[in-house]
């Protein structure tokens, strides 16, 4: 993975992970230790799905960016329908407090979300690449207009 990905990927898990971290202790403290079994599992559900989900997206970006917004649009939907899924799987579980997962998972996807959101926006991604080129070639600038 590139350095900016690389970036933006500790932007959002760092912050998620705080969530969780958190979550954890709050529902230890209200659920007992199955509680904070809960958030944990929670917290890692998502910062696995997101991050897979983050990386998958800068693949199709480099190699398919005509795709990159369809694409974008379809695994958000995927990966909430995929924490749901999760919710409904383990909505009648002993393994540790369903409530606390639920509620987790829900406050650790908002975080990612919107810390991906404000790594994306803070970070400084060119998007047209110059063109090494003609600077190499020392012909000067080129002048728009006509040509003699």
């Amino acid at each position: 993975m590139p350095s900016n990905d690389v970036r933006i990927l500790a932007q959002a898990a760092v912050p998620t992970a705080a969530v969780g971290a958190i979550a954890a202790v709050v529902s230890g403290v209200v659920a007992g230790g199955k509680g904070a079994v809960g958030a944990i599992v929670a917290t890692l559900i998502v910062i696995l799905f997101m991050g897979i989900g983050l990386y998958v997206l800068q693949r199709t970006a480099r190699s398919l960016p005509h795709l990159f917004q369809a694409m974008g649009l379809m695994l958000y939907a995927a990966q909430i329908l995929l924490l749901f899924i999760f919710v409904a799987a383990f909505k009648h579980t002993t393994l540790f407090n369903p409530r606390a997962f639920a509620l987790t998972l829900v406050a650790g996807t908002l975080t990612w979300i919107a810390a991906q959101t404000r790594a994306h926006m803070k970070s400084k991604i060119l998007y047209v690449e110059p063109d090494s080129t003609s600077s190499s070639k020392g012909d000067g600038p080129e002048k728009p207009g006509r040509q003699p």
